[in-house]
């Protein structure tokens, strides 16, 4: 690896240590060079604290003067919550800077560089753009489209089924599966479920992971008719953890009040056919500055979010057990394609073993995908 990768794969591992915390600001990391070596790092960890760009100049003090800036994201060049990047660049005397990726959003992408450049510093553009991109593949979709970046989580057994005849469920994947769920949580700004989800697992739908640096995400609920017991988890804890409930004009006004003294949020949506579309989930999601959603849904809101095509990627996690019985449930449900050539397809897809389960990861390809 030649020097300049070097030194910008440390401002990607930086920006790293920010994931499912900046929103709805993108993950960026800065590193300051001086005569060959580091004198200054940092990186964006939260939204409305200071910038990379910001935290690495303070850290280089002096150093600064003369040096080279390797950033993942074009510097800003306007005012925010923080001043522009940019004016700490060029008053801290920065004489080179590589940025790996523009900004992707049209009003302000190659105005950072242009003031750079009018300042005389020497611009370099399009270093590990890939990765950068990669990295912030949530913010990408989010300020190009106005929607979250949309994952859906399923698991199911060998032969296809998410849950017996009877509806039991638990567990279908083993313990080392469900902790990287967990890490998911903890990078996503939010999890969807259905009703369906809620009465047959009463789930909480929070964070447990060993580690101090934890967060819940937000909670979207799915419940057109505000079928969820008051006595469920979800609600008796909305007043911890931010909790949504997305239901259909005409629902009871007095469990909308129940849900509202609990903690929880109750946003009426309209829609056909009784099931709450997804569409304007997301659309409010997105406003609400939640840039990422975790879908753990059951088959009939999967089948809506993948017939839509409001997903990007999918995590499948495939546990090696047989349950069999054709009344058990599979992962998506709805009509179903009638032609194999309409089947939705994946790319870029991996394999991994949780100790004996399988994780397959894809990106679908429709024109929402950040890829």
């Amino acid at each position: 690896m030649d020097k300049n990768r070097y030194f910008m794969q440390r401002a990607l591992e930086l920006a790293s240590k920010a994931a499912g915390r900046t929103s709805p600001n993108p993950l960026v990391g800065a590193v300051v060079v001086k005569d060959g070596e580091i004198v200054g790092e940092g990186y964006h960890r939260r939204a409305g604290e200071p910038h990379a760009e910001v935290v690495a100049l303070a850290a280089a003090g002096e150093n600064s003067r003369n040096a080279t800036l390797y950033v993942t994201l074009e510097p800003c060049n306007h005012y925010g919550k923080t001043p522009p990047c940019t004016e700490a660049v060029i008053k801290a005397g920065i004489s080179t800077v590589y940025v790996a990726a523009l900004d992707p959003n049209p009003l302000v992408s190659g105005r950072g560089i242009a003031r750079l450049r009018e300042a005389g510093i020497h611009v370099n553009v399009g270093l590990m753009e890939k990765e950068a991109c990669e990295l912030n593949r949530f913010f990408v979709k989010f300020i190009t489209r106005g929607l979250p970046y949309v994952a859906l989580k399923t698991a199911m057994t060998l032969d296809g089924k998410i849950a017996t005849r009877t509806g039991n469920s638990r567990w279908i994947t083993n313990e080392r599966s469900r902790e990287y769920v967990h890490q998911l949580r903890n990078t996503y700004d939010a999890v969807l479920v259905g009703i369906g989800t809620v009465l047959a697992d009463d789930p909480l739908l929070s964070t447990r992971l060993p580690q101090a640096d934890t967060r819940d995400p937000v909670r979207l609920i799915i419940d057109a008719r505000l079928d969820m017991p008051i006595d469920s988890r979800i609600l008796q804890t909305a007043g911890r953890q931010e909790t949504i409930v997305y239901c259909l004009n005409g629902a009871d006004s007095l469990r909308i009040r129940q849900y509202q003294d609990l903690g929880a949020e109750v946003v009426v949506l309209k829609g056909s056919s009784g099931r709450v579309p997804l569409e304007e989930v997301f659309r409010d999601v997105a406003q609400r500055g939640l840039v990422s959603v975790l879908m753990e849904a059951g088959s009939r809101v999967n089948a809506y979010a993948l017939e839509k095509r409001l997903v990007d990627k999918v995590y499948w996690f495939i546990a090696p057990r047989i349950c069999g019985g054709e009344q058990a449930l599979s992962p998506v449900g709805g009509r179903g394609i009638e032609l194999m050539s309409e089947a939705i397809k994946l790319h870029n897809v991996t394999v991994r073993s949780f100790d004996g389960d399988l994780l397959v990861e894809g990106f679908i390809n429709n024109e929402q995908s950040a890829d």
